[in-house]
């Protein structure tokens, strides 16, 4: 499983990185209400904070970023689908128990470190040339500050100068 296409599927989500159910089935090689059903007989393991159903206008605004569904048979779904946050993904695989599940499920939550110490390392590197930026900022300034103030020594100094006539006598 590439984690490459694994990361493609990771949406944000009322600010939450989730994957949705028909993806999950998709990478689990089962039927999306296979999926749901296995979720539905064991709720319990699945409390609020793991799993959620996306309102209508959220699953319409999500259609419109990326393709769910095939054309013809199955266009326009019915229900709507699960959102499943990393631990939510993480008790699928006390539920769904194939070797398929397994080895996904390892995937996925490689998957979700990487992009979590990916959204640190940025936030480090933001932080770092910041401090960068501050630190010059202020030497440059020095520096424009010296270079003013030679210039305009210069101009003094020209203006205490008579000019040497050049050309013909």
């Amino acid at each position: 499983m590439k984690l490459q296409t694994i990361q493609t599927k990771i949406y944000e989500i009322r600010g939450q990185k989730v994957m949705l159910d028909f993806n999950l089935a998709e990478l689990y090689e089962v039927e999306t209400r296979i999926l749901k059903q296995a979720v539905k007989r064991n709720i319990d393991r699945f409390p609020h904070d793991f799993i959620f159903e996306l309102t209508r206008s959220e699953y319409n605004s999500l259609r419109s970023q990326i393709v769910t569904l095939e054309k013809g048979k199955g266009q326009h779904s019915k229900y709507l689908p699960f959102a499943f946050t990393e631990q939510g993904v993480a008790m699928l695989s006390s539920v769904l128990k194939s070797k398929k599940a397994l080895q996904v499920n390892i995937a996925i939550m490689r998957a979700f470190v990487f992009m979590r110490q990916y959204a640190l390392t940025h936030k480090d590197l933001t932080t770092k040339l910041k401090e960068i930026e501050t630190k010059y900022d202020k030497q440059f300034s020095d520096v424009y500050e010296a270079i003013n103030y030679l210039m305009e020594k210069d101009k003094e100094d020209a203006e205490h100068k008579e000019r040497k006539k050049i050309g013909f006598k």
